[in-house]
């Protein structure tokens, strides 16, 4: 990552997709708050705490994760086209879509991103059990789906079939190389939805581990991806902007879903699948205290936390909303500060 011109094209279309995003979010709350794509609150019978910590939010827009996978959308077809209607120009040096690097990660962030738009709108317009949208279990098996897509493609069409291990070298699996990749791909992605409970926790928690990517990406030299990954994080950054306490808008699962699974995708493409924990720290937290707690129900009859995700947990020993959410965030920095020491280190070894 030592090359100027890259670091000026990272931070250069880092810094458009904020200022695109942020230009465009009016007319994106208008549509939102216009049609009343409003959030439901989970009903006090079903989760007590949850409602009693959340009832206010009740009618705030969802569907806010438009605007994040929009803006990449749009970024990388604006570059594309003028690289296609001036070849010899240096428009053509800042397209960053290529069939190699990033074709697969864009294509299947806006697939999963379309399918948690349809999950969102079910729960607007109330079709479905618990007051509207899919349960968990319809979920997972949509992030299984849509993981699955990813890898045929790379098992398939890239001829991807060995995990590297840090520190210990590449090993070839074969076909389970299949299972694996769905398993961290749809795991990634139930983890980033279970995080988006608080104004501006996932966002904040996510734009950490994309950021991590960057580094992770121009590091092995895959600058497309690099690129790509920086305009997410800066579409991120404006997101934020507007979701952090009091939220102007909520994610909802177009965001949460496209960007669990693309998360999960760049762990694969750059092989660094054993760093993604500590790139995405909270996120492990979180869907491990969802699983521990439904572990403990079922086999011992009792609560371990509160309230699950974790996050909820503290909130229900009187932690404000913001101070979960930045101490959350701090966690995530940490995190990604050990794992890019350790991708270095391996890498100097």
């Amino acid at each position: 990552m030592t090359d100027p011109l890259l670091i000026i094209k990272i931070l250069g279309f880092s810094s458009l997709a904020f200022v695109v995003a942020i230009l465009w979010t009016p007319i994106l709350t208008y549509f939102l708050y216009k049609y009343k794509m409003g959030k439901q609150i989970r009903a006090a019978e079903s989760a007590p705490i949850f409602n009693k910590l959340h009832a206010g939010k009740a009618g705030t827009p969802t569907m806010g994760g438009i605007l994040i996978w929009g803006t990449t959308l749009a970024i990388a077809l604006v570059f594309l086209v003028l690289a296609y209607l001036a070849p010899e120009s240096a428009f053509a040096k800042l397209n960053f879509l290529t069939r190699e690097q990033t074709y697969l990660p864009l294509g299947i962030l806006v697939l999963a991103a379309l399918v948690g738009l349809a999950d969102d709108l079910l729960g607007v317009l109330k079709i479905g059990t618990n007051g509207g949208g899919l349960t968990m279990k319809h979920r997972i098996v949509m992030y299984t789906a849509v993981a699955a897509i990813g890898a045929y493609w790379f098992y398939f069409k890239l001829g991807w079939s060995a995990i590297h291990v840090p520190f210990l070298g590449d090993f070839e699996i074969g076909l389970w190389y299949l299972p694996l990749f769905v398993f961290i791909v749809a795991a990634t992605a139930f983890s980033v939805n279970e995080t988006d409970g608080l104004d501006g926790l996932a966002g904040g928690v996510v734009a950490i581990a994309f950021a991590a990517y960057i580094f992770v990406a121009a590091a092995e030299g895959k600058t497309e991806l690099a690129v790509l990954c920086s305009v997410i994080v800066g579409a991120l950054m404006a997101f934020l902007w507007f979701n952090i306490n009091p939220a102007r808008f909520f994610m909802g699962d177009t965001g949460a879903m496209s960007l669990g699974v693309t998360l999960g995708v760049m762990a694969m493409l750059t092989d660094t699948m054993f760093f993604l924990p500590l790139f995405g720290l909270v996120l492990v937290f979180e869907s491990a205290s969802v699983l521990v707690q439904v572990a403990s129900k079922k086999l011992r009859g009792k609560k371990i936390f509160l309230s699950t995700p974790i996050h909820h947990h503290f909130e229900a020993l009187g932690w404000p909303e913001t101070k979960v959410t930045m101490r959350f965030w701090i966690i995530s920095a940490l995190g990604a500060f050990i794992g890019i020491i350790l991708f270095v280190l391996e890498r100097s070894l």
